[in-house]
């Protein structure tokens, strides 16, 4: 399946001429950019507002390590002096490399329903990049595939996963009538442990174990530093060329895994091995959000732990989860043992008595990954779109 270009908007919007677009230079000008998420989804249900220190964390350049290659700009829009949109313009070269492309990003995007602001954001971008003579721009992505990224754009009546972006609807109007057209739909899906999967499926997982000679095994904690080097070597090789993968660098798996460790279940992280080595694994976390969710952005309030405590009552509660990434070598692909690992680990989350969670994300034309899914009596519940356009630049 090929991605369809979006319809093309009937007049070509112009930015808002009482709008001022600046870059993010001050501790107030960053504070303002992390404040104006929360401002935006006031009121809106779903909405699972990230904890502050989280995201100063996430923008540090001395604390997250994307910025050791990466380089991204944060730019706010303001209007009478009041923040109406904040916008980052993103240059990853390790993906260019990885895919010999010349790409930039715009992420981190946030606007009011103000179509005239939303091109003064996209049009800063855009310069920014054309003065580094980038010939195409994608996102939204924060900052990578490896993070949040694309525009949620089905599947608004439920909050999202853990790690999964959230937006207003009127995003994706915003971002296409500014010229942007869809690059690449993403898919999440619902699955429900109510039952057991079917036994055809079972029976199915089973020869393909005998066959293949496999051992599924849980993680082992106490080898943590160990257990992360072997998801390394096979996820940076499991993906290879897949549209929009980029290969961690060891230091941002080493912030990953310090982070999932936090929340891990090491009964839905699983290995499967073939003669003793590692050849696949998938992560399955507990959807951290629902505890997230209640602590309102805030560990602490007057210096004590409310939040916090709040999230660790909430975590005792969560019933589902999210399968967040399984790979397989490639000499193991296509071999069915992804559905020995999806069986495993449908076992394991009804042996602790969730009753059910989200698949994601995968590819809408990884029609193979997407039809051993379904099998699984999953369904196909939300719709992530990643857009782009060219850019006109010199030669």
């Amino acid at each position: 399946m090929q991605p369809q270009p979006a319809s093309a908007p009937s007049a070509v919007p112009v930015a808002a001429p009482d709008v001022t677009v600046t870059p993010v230079k001050s501790s107030a000008d960053k504070k303002a950019f992390i404040e104006f998420q929360y401002e935006v989804y006031q009121g809106d249900p779903h909405f699972v507002p990230p904890l502050r220190f989280d995201r100063h964390t996430f923008l540090n350049p001395k604390k997250n390590p994307w910025f050791e290659f990466g380089t991204a700009e944060l730019f706010l829009a303001r209007r009478a002096g009041k923040v109406v949109g904040r916008i980052a313009a993103v240059l990853d070269p390790r993906y260019n490399e990885f895919h010999g492309t010349n790409v930039g990003w715009f992420g981190l995007f946030e606007c009011v329903d103000d179509v005239g602001v939303a091109k003064a954001l996209f049009e800063t971008v855009e310069t920014w990049l054309k003065a580094r003579n980038v010939a195409e721009v994608m996102g939204p992505a924060s900052f990578s595939s490896n993070g949040e990224w694309a525009f949620l754009a089905e599947g608004f009546d439920k909050p999202p996963a853990l790690l999964m972006p959230y937006n207003p609807k009127y995003y994706l109007r915003l971002t296409e009538a500014c010229g942007y057209a869809k690059k690449k739909d993403l898919w999440a899906w619902d699955l429900k442990l109510g039952e057991d999967p079917p036994e055809k499926v079972a029976r199915v997982a089973e020869k393909i174990r005998q066959r293949e000679g496999l051992t599924v095994r849980p993680a082992n904690i106490k080898d943590w530093d160990a257990e992360v080097t072997r998801v390394k070597d096979i996820y940076n090789a499991a993906w290879e060329k897949n549209w929009g993968f980029v290969p961690m660098t060891d230091k941002e798996f080493d912030a990953l895994g310090k982070e999932l460790k936090l929340a891990l279940v090491p009964e839905l992280f699983l290995f499967a091995e073939a003669e003793g080595k590692p050849v696949a694994f998938s992560i399955t976390m507990p959807d951290m959000n629902q505890a997230i969710k209640v602590a309102n952005g805030n560990l602490t309030t007057f210096g004590l732990p409310i939040g916090l405590v709040k999230m660790l009552l909430a975590m005792k509660k969560v019933k589902q989860g999210r399968l967040i990434a399984l790979g397989i070598r490639k000499e193991f692909r296509k071999r069915g043992i992804d559905s020995v690992l999806m069986l495993e680990t449908v076992r394991a989350a009804k042996r602790l008595g969730w009753w059910g969670g989200e698949v994601s994300w995968t590819l809408e034309d990884n029609d193979m990954v997407n039809r051993a899914i379904e099998v699984f009596g999953a369904t196909k519940s939300k719709t992530y779109r990643v857009f782009g356009r060219e850019l006109a630049v010199k030669n």
